[in-house]
């Protein structure tokens, strides 16, 4: 298995897995072709320093799994810099192979590489089991989010 940053020929398969879950069917419009407010996000993402839309590819070059991670600079801790992870999908064929947590290790460590003092993550509540998950990885529940939605 092989982790690359995303090209523009993934973001079809990148937003096929964003799509293919309960939740994700509600707020994603995936369709052939795909919108192409997806593309100018993509290019917006990959023009960003402090951004990475990564793919994990398998040994035959399929695409499996796919997350973003973000550097926030801030002054807080000193001028810290903060990674969040986002938007982590497994294909529905490798879910429950330990694909996810090989995903989260490879982020954890390039969290690091980026001199990050955390990283962190949201989940909705709506998903237990991606919380056990989570917490078996170590992440603690230590604040409450909260989000405003236009």
């Amino acid at each position: 298995m092989k982790f690359r940053k995303a090209n523009k020929s993934d973001v079809f398969h990148i937003v096929k897995m964003l799509a293919d879950d309960k939740l994700g069917q509600l707020r994603e419009n995936f369709m052939e072709p795909l919108p192409e407010k997806y593309y100018l996000a993509f290019e917006n993402i990959i023009s960003d320093k402090n951004q990475e839309l990564m793919v994990l590819e398998n040994e035959e070059g399929a695409i499996i799994g796919t997350l973003q991670l973000s550097f926030i600079q801030y002054l807080t801790y000193q001028g810290g810099i903060r990674a969040q992870i986002e938007a982590v999908r497994v294909h529905k064929h490798y879910r429950g192979k330990g694909i996810g947590e090989k995903m989260f290790r490879w982020a954890i460590a390039r969290a690091k590489e980026r001199k990050a003092h955390l990283i962190q993550l949201t989940t909705d509540k709506k998903r237990p089991e991606a919380v056990r998950f989570y917490e078996k990885l170590g992440f603690k529940a230590s604040h409450e989010g909260m989000k405003l939605h236009f």
